[in-house]
């Protein structure tokens, strides 16, 4: 969704803890086509310590996501969040990362975009729906 409401930034999704090359779920299709979106061609790949690096911002869906990066890859802390913190509290653009204290910032629950793995279709469309809401309001924030 960001590659796509922000064309000129390079964006890497990788996540985690993942098997590597597993294709987009069918209920994912289905909610990100009904939104407008595909992920057809897109496949599964593990966080690597390039990926990072190269990132000027790293954006997780879940506070574990950030507690992973800060305990693995600590020199990238101070540039990751989650989506929802990012949302709530980014002003200014990438300029106005290091007023937030991104490293220390205690995270929680109220961050979580939560899973749909599981759920029936329905759920699937409220968190894809629910990504491209808080998405939309993080590209205003950075293109602002």
């Amino acid at each position: 969704m960001f590659a796509v409401l922000a064309p000129d930034w390079q964006v890497t999704s990788a996540g985690t803890h993942c098997i590597e090359g597993q294709p987009v779920s069918w209920r994912t299709q289905e909610s990100l086509a009904a939104l407008g979106f595909s992920a057809r061609a897109h496949r599964s790949r593990q966080l690597r310590d390039a990926d990072l690096v190269a990132a000027d911002l790293v954006v997780g869906l879940a506070p574990e996501h950030v507690a992973y990066v800060r305990r693995f890859h600590p020199e990238a802390a101070a540039k990751s969040a989650t989506l929802k913190r990012l949302t709530r509290d980014m002003a200014g653009g990438l300029s106005g990362l290091s007023s937030l204290g991104l490293a220390e910032v205690e995270l929680g629950g109220w961050e979580e975009v939560e899973d749909p793995a599981g759920g029936d279709i329905e759920i699937f469309h409220s968190c894809a729906a629910e990504v491209l809401d808080l998405t939309t309001q993080l590209v205003g924030r950075l293109t602002a």
